[in-house]
């Protein structure tokens, strides 16, 4: 089949390789990016889509940096052991995001060890976010184990990190209704090379003392500093409600005091408080409703990347979702 991605972003090619390796139905995808300042394949799609194609045996053509042009075509699909190398800050989440599709097919553990790339980059989830908000909605918190061996920090990356992945069995999402907030924890993460400026320690305070004037509920601070490539920061606030998960975070970057990440992170946290989910993990869920064949969520807010998500799942399976923008509710069925 081909699809468009003129009006979208990276994740509607990750998820359309994703899906391609799961269902086996080829897909070629033009005008990649072309929503972009910087239109094409860059290097965390092109390393996330070569696993993809190594898990499926494919044929693949376009795949290279800056290419608008990709044909991605599986054969037979076998889960094996996978090492990813990025060489840049790209997003190790957002390559971890695709593989997790493609996890619904496995049947066995798969270890995937990743060297370089961005544990905390610029404009994707954390890999602390995934396992913290994503994986608990999901249920697959237990099925799933990173090994933290050395973070990667905007912009320099150098992670290495191990995740073992267990089989997911995707379940029917309904998450309507968050219900009442029970606790916050923010995790502030910095290079043990910051420790002497006391970094983790300023983001985490400056992160809750914004928290505590807006919620009564008990908060709690794990400051932690580990090996990194390079200097580097990040904080993620995640709200325990009685229901879901909601996150935020914000990266450290030359010239941004550790009190504003953690103002930003604590922010960004409260701007997603209006939904049951939050908008980022709103458009990772969508695969996994739609392999369930049912299930429904209301979000902070309905975003570009959710309406093409949508779009690219519909064509690869038998489901149909609903978007109720005024509501900022989603909801999937089988067709």
């Amino acid at each position: 089949m081909m699809l468009d991605g003129s009006e979208a972003g990276g994740q509607f090619v990750r998820t359309a390789c994703a899906l391609s390796a799961v269902t086996g139905k080829p897909v070629t995808v033009k005008n990649i990016r072309g929503a972009r300042p910087e239109p094409g394949l860059k290097i965390q799609h092109i390393e996330g889509i070569r696993a993809l194609g190594e898990l499926c045996s494919a044929e693949i053509s376009g795949l290279e940096k800056g290419s608008r042009l990709l044909e991605f075509a599986p054969r037979k699909f076998s889960e094996k052991d996978l090492e990813i190398k990025v060489s840049t800050a790209g997003s190790i989440g957002l390559v971890l995001q695709a593989l997790l599709i493609a996890a619904v097919k496995f049947e066995k553990e798969v270890k995937i060890s990743f060297n370089g790339g961005g544990t905390w980059g610029k404009w994707a989830p954390p890999v602390l976010y995934l396992e913290k908000i994503l994986f608990p909605l999901l249920g697959c918190e237990n099925s799933i184990i990173i090994d933290y061996r050395k973070d990667g920090f905007y912009p320099v990356g150098g992670a290495d990190i191990e995740v073992v992945v267990k089989p997911l069995k995707p379940k029917e999402i309904n998450l309507l209704e968050k219900g009442k907030l029970l606790e916050i924890k923010i995790f502030s993460i910095a290079s043990e090379s910051l420790k002497k400026a006391s970094v983790a320690e300023r983001q985490a305070q400056a992160a809750e003392f914004f928290l505590a004037e807006k919620f009564s509920v008990p908060i709690a601070a794990e400051k932690k500093y580990v090996p990194s490539a390079s200097a580097g920061s990040g904080v993620l606030v995640a709200g325990k409600y009685e229901n879901s998960l909601l996150g935020g975070d914000a990266i450290g970057e030359m010239g941004k005091k550790a009190e504003e990440v953690g103002r930003e992170a604590a922010k960004n946290f409260l701007s997603e408080t209006g939904g049951a989910v939050d908008r980022h993990s709103a458009d990772m869920l969508l695969p996994f409703m739609a392999f369930a064949g049912k299930g429904s969520f209301m979000t902070s807010k309905i975003t570009h990347h959710i309406i093409s998500n949508c779009q690219v799942i519909e064509k690869f399976l038998p489901v149909k979702f609903g978007i109720d923008s005024e509501k900022n509710i989603v909801n999937v069925k089988k067709v």
